[in-house]
């Protein structure tokens, strides 16, 4: 083997290896991680998953994973609160022994990295963007980051960790936390179905801009839905459809009130949570996210897979996809004038829109579909059991002895 380790024996490769992963919601497992769920579940592996069960039980077991109920209280700020998570997390890893666990977002890094302190079962902390603590400057942010930055080195650098990253800009804040460089891989995102969304016509009719994801400060909703004022205003009878509902539980997040105050201005519509992203990418022209930072965001790959040019902010995780004069256009963060002088050049241009469009589905073809970054993190499970085998082997070994 290229790598220097030794092959696993028949018996060891008979025998489904039991992964683990560990979300805080279910929603968010079936959003962000399915598809490379779906690549080792394919390849072999038992998949497991432990999350807060609300409306996706029966979409995860449709797919033939085991899922286990755990009590994550997200945006919760007592350390009280995360007794009960951590005990169930320690309580199921006790119970199916998995060979491999892999926790997907800050908090489940930290959850399940201190559940699981006294053990030494390989992890994947997959960082999937910083989150609120990292893009807010409030003082209470700023305190937790303080917490954060000290507590999350010792947690990632522990010897069977391994840190996956979406992007370099994450990549280069946690080797500045004091992440270890020779545990970081780095795969951009999760996938995205190419081969479900595929390239689509304009509509017909008024330009449309269309926004898909949860309804935060952070993610630019505020700017955007001013960006439009904007445009109406300067006689730009532009439309914007928003996908996506208000996350209570994140402190970013805008309220139902004020979302349903912009559905009352002229040619703004609010679809809420849609199950099929396809239908809002039918309907728009444009696609963008004025987001403060990303892993790498999912609707920006679901709207290229779909053909559609991109808007974003340079910000970390949008500028991976949204490439300046490539796939899109790149506006400074909480920019409302620039965000809307950027979709007017798109929206006076079909030829920049179908050359963007066009550039933003071969990214995705490229280097973004499901069966592509899907392969990469089975290579990186299968590395990560074969390291583990191998470490079993030496250990038998040195007992013979």
């Amino acid at each position: 083997m290229t790598d220097g380790l030794p092959p696993m024996s028949s018996g060891e490769r008979d025998k489904p290896l039991r992964l683990l992963y560990v979300v805080n919601e279910d929603w968010a497992f079936l959003l962000n991680r399915l598809p490379m769920a779906r690549a080792a579940r394919d390849a072999g592996f038992e998949v497991h998953v432990a999350t807060n069960v609300n409306k996706g039980r029966a979409a995860i077991e449709a797919e033939g994973f085991a899922l286990h109920p755990i009590p994550f209280k997200r945006g919760g700020l007592s350390p009280l609160a995360a007794i009960p998570a951590m005990l169930a997390i320690r309580k199921l890893e006790s119970a199916i022994e998995p060979a491999i666990v892999h926790h997907s977002g800050l908090q489940c890094c930290v959850f399940g990295s201190l559940a699981a302190l006294d053990r030494d079962v390989p992890t994947v902390n997959a960082i999937t963007g910083l989150g609120f603590v990292f893009t807010s400057s409030s003082l209470l942010s700023r305190l937790l980051k303080q917490a954060v930055a000290w507590l999350l080195p010792r947690l990632l650098n522990r010897r069977r960790s391994t840190i996956l990253v979406q992007n370099p800009d994450d990549r280069d804040a946690l080797l500045a936390l004091g992440a270890s460089a020779a545990r970081i891989t780095l795969i951009p995102g999760s996938g995205v179905d190419a081969d479900r969304l595929k390239p689509l016509p304009e509509p017909d009719g008024p330009i449309t801009i269309g926004f898909a994801g949860r309804l935060l400060v952070d993610k630019g909703i505020r700017a955007l839905v001013a960006a439009h004022d904007l445009l109406r205003a300067n006689g730009h009878n532009f439309n914007l459809i928003i996908a996506g509902n208000p996350d209570p539980a994140n402190p970013a997040s805008v309220s139902r009130d004020e979302v349903e105050g912009w559905t009352k201005r002229p040619g703004i519509t609010w679809l809420g949570h849609i199950d099929d992203i396809a239908t809002l990418w039918r309907a728009a022209h444009i696609a963008t996210l004025p987001s403060h930072r990303e892993g790498l965001p999912g609707a920006l790959m679901e709207a290229a897979a779909c053909g559609r040019p991109l808007v974003a902010t340079n910000a970390p995780g949008c500028r991976e996809i949204c490439i300046a004069n490539h796939t899109g256009l790149l506006v400074p963060i909480e920019d409302p004038p620039a965000l809307a002088n950027a979709i007017l050049t798109l929206a006076q241009s079909p030829e920049l829109r179908a050359r963007f469009g066009a550039a933003a589905r071969k990214l995705v073809e490229d280097k973004l579909s499901a069966r592509i970054i899907g392969r990469s993190v089975v290579e990186l499970y299968t590395k990560l059991a074969r390291e583990e085998h191998a470490a079993l082997s030496a250990g038998v070994s040195r007992l013979a002895r």
